[in-house]
């Protein structure tokens, strides 16, 4: 089935935003456009000073310095938030706020410009996509009881991406650099805002490139000799248009289309422990198969009204669609070593002849799962907020309805391919019945999703008060065309809601304590066939922020009550374990944010900035699990255990040295020792005691980048840096299958040009 042509007829009402006046972002950011703030979830860096909640916000500049595309490298700034990273290069990023499943970044929601755009963020919330984080111009992080008014997924938090906005005035912008791995990447873009006799028109047209050889290479044999083929290449254009009509009442419509490819040469497959610690680097003859190409094609249509001075409306109707096919190795079916997964054989089962398998040494059939998947989302949705005084408070009411409906088609096959002891592929069992299209799975699923929500924003002199509610009414479709029996149909009824109180004691110190009631929905399948509640979450947080001067800090203690923990049915997306309800699940701890400029408080003449983010995370399971499934990272996790993947210390730290021609920035990240499975074993054992790569732990790792630049003239830069500078060797990940490395030392250079004109 194909959504290419499906419409999304019904209309909706959604509410974002707290204030819907323009805004000019910090003046640390390129220059940049009046932007409505309905776009964004925080506004920017000094609106998130005042949240009564935890609240961050990643500007321009701090994205360019560095020369970041990987949003885990972007994100590791901020406090509160863990990534398993799985690539090196960002492209599967794996994101979880405060203690969260971390898991292809499902228990969050994820927006860009404040539309969802996760493939499928109720139907099939993973995401396999996710944008360049080279090509926005700013990242929100919003957690705590602020979250209430964006959904589905609100246990974790929000993240929203801002792309590129129409500039007020001309601009044109050009970043190119080269680097390690042959790795070349472009980001440009070109805009203005021109005064008509028919109003304002504005345009911006922008293209991102990024391509990379990679930097792993893939065992060779006799008919195999592309082992360096461990690359990629993305591409991502985008055209924004807007209009102010010359009306006396302000009026603003925008129109976004933006399109994404991505063709990846990655896998699934890890190493055996042993030849990690030999070469991190290396690929088995056996992944040469694997391979992901991707398209996304999204846009939106947004109309802004200030219908008075104290009433703004903006409505936007979005639209998503996303094809992806992962073409990669499944498991071992038969030959000397039998039936195997894909972990077992790295752990060494069955007197390591299933890791002779994988190293093409010996006679087995290789199966190949082409993980073929088109998604769509789309819907449409309103916001308003409403300023009024009650007396001696004043009020800004945020209220909105939402309708939304996004659905996965999955038509897959597979296709054993045979191998002999010389590696050498001989054949396959091309015409068996699962190596036809659809063969292997094919099946949908589907949701319709209605949310309301409600929130006031309540002053009355030093203190704030922010209440909301939100409602959301799901409606789920599943149908199994190889398991009709498995097909139907379900229906509920989510709530959160929440409150935060503000106090402001003076122009420098202010306090806030929220609570918050949040929901996750389970997928259809898991919702018809696996039978599984939606999870849940009560969370408390308590904090303060302080700013004088050139010295800025915020610490928050947060506390989550998990109920009804949601675990995805397999360790990677890889396996076929069914989905469960884990239990109850507390996480508690500590986020803090310190930013410090010497050269402003001394007054000296050059910038010299230090940053520090901590955070301590301390995640317990309330019981032990009911899964005996091994391909579950939660089976046989025990009462008093740790979350895994969460670790429970996380550092990054850096300072920098900005003159008038030049600068130079040093960032370090520290992430200590954790668990990757649930009954917390150190060894590479399942809960029955058998051989499987993905359990055990990854050891603690710190990972030191330096950037610098030099200003040749007036928005001329030449640019350059090493990321991982010591060339650290450090697992990040044994999933989907076993040991994974992060990104060995890249070493880059390039310029960066950015004009105005008339």
């Amino acid at each position: 089935m194909s959504y290419s042509t499906r419409t999304i007829g019904s209309l909706s009402l959604a509410w974002l935003s707290a204030s819907l006046a323009p805004q000019i972002q910090a003046a640390n950011e390129f220059e940049s456009p009046t932007v409505l703030d309905t776009v964004n979830v925080i506004g920017d860096s000094r609106k998130a000073k005042d949240m009564p909640a935890s609240a961050h916000y990643i500007a321009t500049g701090e994205i360019r310095d560095q020369s970041y595309s990987d949003i885990n490298r972007i994100l590791r700034k901020v406090p509160g938030v863990n990534i398993r990273e799985e690539d090196g290069f960002g492209l599967f990023p794996n994101i979880s706020f405060r203690g969260v499943d971390t898991t292809r970044s499902a228990k969050i929601t994820v927006m860009e410009d404040g539309v969802l755009i996760a493939p499928a963020a109720y139907s099939a919330p993973a995401a396999y996509f996710s944008p360049a984080g080279g090509r926005m111009s700013g990242i929100e992080i919003l957690k705590g009881s602020s979250q209430i008014k964006y959904g589905p997924h609100v246990t974790g938090g929000v993240l929203n991406y801002l792309s590129t906005p129409v500039p007020e005035t001309g601009k044109a912008y050009l970043k190119a650099i080269y680097g390690s791995y042959g790795e070349v990447r472009t980001h440009a873009f070109v805009g203005n805002t021109l005064d008509t006799e028919y109003g304002r028109f504005g345009y911006l047209v922008e293209g991102f490139y990024r391509s990379s050889d990679g930097f792993k290479s893939i065992d060779q044999t006799a008919d195999f000799q592309n082992g360096d083929q461990t690359g990629f290449t993305q591409v991502e254009p985008m055209i924004r248009l807007s209009w102010e009509p010359d009306t006396e009442m302000y009026q603003r419509l925008e129109l976004k289309f933006g399109y994404s490819d991505m063709d990846a040469d990655e896998t699934y497959l890890g190493l055996n422990d042993t030849d990690f610690r030999s070469d991190p680097y290396r690929r088995y003859a056996a992944s040469r198969f694997d391979n992901i190409k991707s398209e996304n094609l999204r846009g939106f249509a947004r109309y802004f009204v200030s219908a008075t001075d104290d009433l703004d409306i903006v409505t936007t109707a979005y639209y998503t669609e996303f094809n992806r096919n992962w073409s990669k190795l499944q498991d071992i079916q038969g030959g000397s070593p039998g039936d195997m997964s894909l972990s077992s054989a790295l752990a060494g089962a069955n007197g390591g002849l299933g890791l002779d398998c994988l190293k093409g040494q010996l006679d087995c059939g290789l199966r190949v799962r082409d993980n073929n998947r088109s998604y769509y989302s789309g819907g449409t949705e309103t916001a308003m907020t409403y300023r009024f005084g009650l007396g001696e408070t004043h009020h800004e009411l945020n209220a909105g309805f939402r309708y939304h409906q996004d659905g996965v088609d999955r038509f897959q096959h597979q296709i054993i391919y045979d191998q002999n002891v010389n590696g050498i592929i001989t054949g396959n069992n091309l015409g068996a019945a699962d190596t036809l299209p659809g063969g292997q799975a094919n099946r949908t699923s589907k949701t319709q999703a209605y949310a309301f929500f409600l929130k006031d924003r309540i002053e009355f002199g030093n203190w704030g008060f922010s209440p909301g509610i939100r409602y959301e009414y799901i409606v789920q479709d599943y149908n199994d065309y190889l398991k009709p029996g498995e097909s139907g149909s379900n229906s509920m009824n989510l709530f959160a809601g929440g409150a935060s109180l503000d106090y402001q004691f003076n122009a420098e110190l202010m306090m806030y304590a929220g609570i918050h009631r949040g929901f996750s929905p389970p997928s259809p399948q898991n919702s018809i066939v696996d039978n599984l509640e939606a999870e849940t979450s009560n969370a408390y947080e308590l904090g303060a922020r302080f700013n004088h001067g050139a010295f800025s800090m915020e610490v928050t203690g947060f506390y989550t009550q998990f109920e009804n923990l949601l675990v995805i049915d397999n360790i990677g997306g890889a396996g076929t374990g069914q989905s469960e309800n884990f239990g109850e699940v507390d996480s508690r701890g500590i986020e803090m944010a310190v930013n410090f400029d010497a050269g402003d408080a001394f007054g000296w003449d050059f910038a010299n900035p230090y940053f520090i983010s901590f955070t301590y995370t301390d995640t317990e399971q309330l019981n032990t699990a009911t899964s005996t499934n091994a391909e579950s990272i939660f089976s046989f996790g025990q009462k008093g255990n740790r979350v895994p993947y969460i670790p429970e210390y996380a550092l990054s730290f850096g300072s920098g040295l900005h003159f008038d021609k030049f600068g130079v920035d040093v960032s370090a990240n520290y992430v200590s020792e954790t668990f990757t499975s649930a009954n917390n074993t150190t060894d590479q054992l399942n809960g029955e005691g058998d051989p499987d790569a993905r359990f055990g732990t990854i050891d603690e790792y710190v990972i030191v980048d330096v950037s610098a630049y030099y200003q040749v003239a007036k928005g001329i830069k030449i640019i350059g840096g090493v990321q991982n500078a010591g060339n650290e060797e450090y697992l990040v990940s044994r999933q989907p299958h076993g040991p994974r490395p992060g990104m060995p030392i890249f070493a880059y250079g390039g310029f960066e040009l950015d004009f105005d004109f008339l």
